[in-house]
Parts: C-alpha cells; structure tokens; sequence
C-alpha cells in the first residue's frame, strides 16, 4: 500500500471554485465513507480548509486511486471532473509525505508560516479516527506532519511574518478605518476560527466586542473569553448596525450575510453621520458574505481573495530556505523509518521461527534422555538458545540495516524466501500496534 495525496488549494483553483469545492460538516463524514468503500482504497484522511480541501489515501495501486479519489471529490461536491481535474494536483509515496509535512509548517498556506493549519490537521485526523477511515500508515502519516510542524515553528521563525489571515486581514483593515483598538466589532461564529479573530481583536485593544452565532451557548462562552458580549444569530442585523468591524467565519453552507442587510445597515450608519467605512472580514469557505457588497458605498470587504493577493511573499526568504531543509530531513527519516518498520515484522517472524526451533528439539531431547537433571538441560537450552542468537544475529542487523536503501524490502523478501517464513506471521505483527489517538498540539 502507498500514499497518495489529492487536491486542490488557492494556488492552483481561483476562490469561487474552492467555494464550490468545500466539504464541512455531514458531507465530510460521507466522503470519508466513500473514499474507504472505494476498491483502491484501504484508508483516507480528509483535509478541508479555507484554502485547501485535500484527500489523503492509502491505495494499492497509483492510477485507480487518482481515478477513484477525483470523480468522488467531484460526487460529494457536485463539480464537474471536466473541471475539477485541471485544478487537481496528485502526489504519490515520498511526494505525498513531503506535501503534507510541508502544509503543516506552513510553507503552502495562503499566509506563509501560519499556525492554524496544525491545529486543522489535527482535526483531520481526530475526524478521520472518528469514523474509521485512518488505520496505521496514515496515522502515522499525519502524526509526524504534526510534529513536523511544531518542530518547523519552534527551530525557526517561518511565523513571524503572518501568524494566520487574521493578523493580514486586520493590516487591511486599518489601511480603511485607522488603529482597530478603539473600533466596535462583531464576530461572526464560534469555531477556531472565530475564536482566533475574537482573541486577536481582544489583543489588539478592542474594547468592544460582540460575539453572535447559531448556538447561543458557544457564542456566550467566546464572548465571556474576550470580555464582550454574545447575541443570537436572530440578532445579526441589529448586531451588524452597531459595529464598524466585522468578522465572518461560521463554516455554514450559504451566505450568512447578504447585500439587502448591508443595505439596510449602511442607510442606519448614514442617518447617524457616520462617515467611518463598514469594514467586513470574510473568512470563511464557502463565503459568508455576499460578494456583490464590495460595490456599495462605504463599505470595505476583505475576503479570501485579496488575501491571497496581498499575503504573497510575507515570510522571510531565510526562514523558508530553514523550513524547506527540515521537511526535506523529516521526510527522509520518515521513509526510513517506514522501510525499516517493513522488515521489522519479517526479523520478528525470524526470531519466533528460531524460538520455535529451539522449543521443538530441547522436547525431542528431554524425550530420548528423559533421566537428564533440570541443571544440565537448563545449560543444553541455554547452550542452544546462543547458538541461535547468534546465527540470527548478523541476517536480522544487517537486513535493518539494509531496510533504507532504496531496494530494501527486497532484503525481508528474501528472508522469508530463504526461511520459509509464514508470510501471514509479519502481516499479524504489522497490524498488532496500529496509534488510535491524535497526539497533542501546543
């Protein structure tokens, strides 16, 4: 079995094709579904963000699985292969690994060095074990992508630069309404990303904050964390009237916020002299404010689109060039490791077969000198089991050590070959330990 990676981000498809694109909630547990259904497919991992929705599998096999993963991306999200294919791109095996490890520090996010991303390939994987679809390869796949990250932003500064859309999204903002501190804003969800947007706004000296979403509960926790003040989602309108700032990022699945009540709030702000530009942050994929806004007078909308434009370049070249050599180490050591933990279970059939060897004799010798006293026979087992150890001993080092080149599962191939191993007893082995848990992220 080998990894394959398929997708598409913001560098290869435009905004509003993402948006199309986008799996969250039910429809990511049914893809998830149909991705292990499919014939290919022994695991997969799903990975949706607001600039990425990428599918992690192992498959048995390269172009059934690139197939298979494509028209089921476009099944579950109702885009056209024709064309969704031109924006796909595929990584296979060593590829695939330094992709994703890649994406976890942050080197392919639309904010270099970003550090949400950990926490949303954290709950790919959580997602993934939820339901059954990530077994061992890609547990331990996505497992060390975390690590990797976390080592990549502890070992270097790729996150000075921008620490997450929100820190952009907030420069663009002053550029139209001047220092944010002494503003009236309103949030728009409680997710992570919310969350984020809220505390980054507490940070910067906002002193008023208002937190409105669907589940009132969730609102009030976020605005008791920011010193603010939670409205239900039936309050939006007269929550958008009292602001100057808005961020949106709810993850529903159509506009939260539409033309006719920016209208409406623009006509209030007018009466009350409010010259101010309404300023609207829209990070959510698919998009929760209507687009068409950006065309009404005194109002400032920064989405995901001018994001990307204006996040180009924001890490240091330094950093990145340190990051790069760190993924390239970690991917290297990851083959390695796979390649060795390969022939791990074939030196572990060796040994059982050796152990039963040895077993079997020392009764055939106890049965024809049955008179024997315990002190020699336990020297005779001893005796043997050396003897075993050591003829063992130089096929098993060396086959490990052998595991890292290129050709090395060839190398446990001809054990068992040369053995006569029981090719189901390494099989047993492999699949005796398989992580069932995501490792924390600070």
């Amino acid at each position: 079995m080998s990894v394959l990676a398929v997708g598409l981000s913001h560098r290869t498809a435009e905004v509003g094709l993402l948006e199309r694109v986008s799996v969250t909630g039910a429809a990511q547990e049914a893809l998830l579904h149909d991705l292990v259904a499919a014939e290919p497919v022994g695991e997969a991992v799903l990975l949706s963000t607001c600039n990425r929705v990428e599918v992690y599998a192992d498959v048995d096999r390269f172009h059934g699985g690139v197939t298979e993963l494509g028209n089921l991306l476009s099944r579950h999200t109702g885009v056209p292969v024709s064309e969704l294919t031109p924006c796909l791109y595929v990584h296979y095996e060593d590829r695939a690994v330094q992709h994703l490890f890649s994406v976890a520090c942050g080197l392919d996010s639309m904010v270099v060095g970003e550090g949400q991303i950990l926490g949303q390939i954290k709950a790919a994987l959580a997602l993934a074990q939820t339901h059954g679809t990530a077994g061992r390869v890609l547990n331990e796949l996505t497992q060390q992508a975390l690590r990797v990250g976390k080592r990549a932003h502890t070992e270097t500064g790729i996150d000075q630069a921008g620490r997450s859309l929100m820190t952009v999204g907030l420069a663009q903002a002053e550029l139209s309404m001047g220092p944010i501190g002494g503003c009236r804003a309103l949030v728009v969800g409680a997710g992570s990303m919310s969350a984020l947007a809220a505390k980054t706004l507490h940070r910067e000296g906002v002193g008023h904050i208002v937190v409105a979403n669907r589940t009132y509960a969730r609102a009030e926790h976020l605005a008791e964390s920011v010193s603010g003040r939670a409205v239900p989602m039936s309050a939006l309108p007269e929550a958008l009237a009292s602001v100057d700032l808005v961020v949106s990022c709810t993850g529903a699945a159509g506009l939260v916020i539409g033309r006719d009540e920016i209208e409406a709030v623009l006509a209030a702000r007018r009466e009350r002299g409010v010259e101010q530009p309404l300023v609207l942050i829209d990070l959510a994929l698919p998009r929760d404010i209507d687009s068409g806004v950006r065309e009404l007078d005194g109002v400032v909308l920064i989405d995901l689109e001018l994001l990307a434009e204006v996040s180009a370049g924001t890490a240091g070249e330094a950093d990145v060039e340190l990051v790069r050599k760190i993924v390239c180490e970690e991917v290297a050591a990851f083959a390695t490791a796979q390649q060795a933990q390969q022939v791990a279970p074939t030196v572990v059939a060796l040994r059982s077969m050796g152990s039963d060897v040895v077993r079997a004799e020392l009764e055939r010798l106890v049965g024809r000198v049955p008179e024997m006293d315990e002190r020699v026979r336990a020297e005779v087992e001893q005796t043997v089991r050396r003897v075993v150890d050591k003829l063992l001993h130089a096929p098993t080092v060396r086959v490990k050590q052998l595991a890292g080149e290129p050709a090395g599962s060839s190398y446990a191939d001809a054990l068992r070959m040369l053995f006569d191993l029981d090719p189901g007893t390494p099989e047993v082995v492999r699949r005796a330990d398989t992580p069932d848990s995501v490792e924390g992220v600070a």
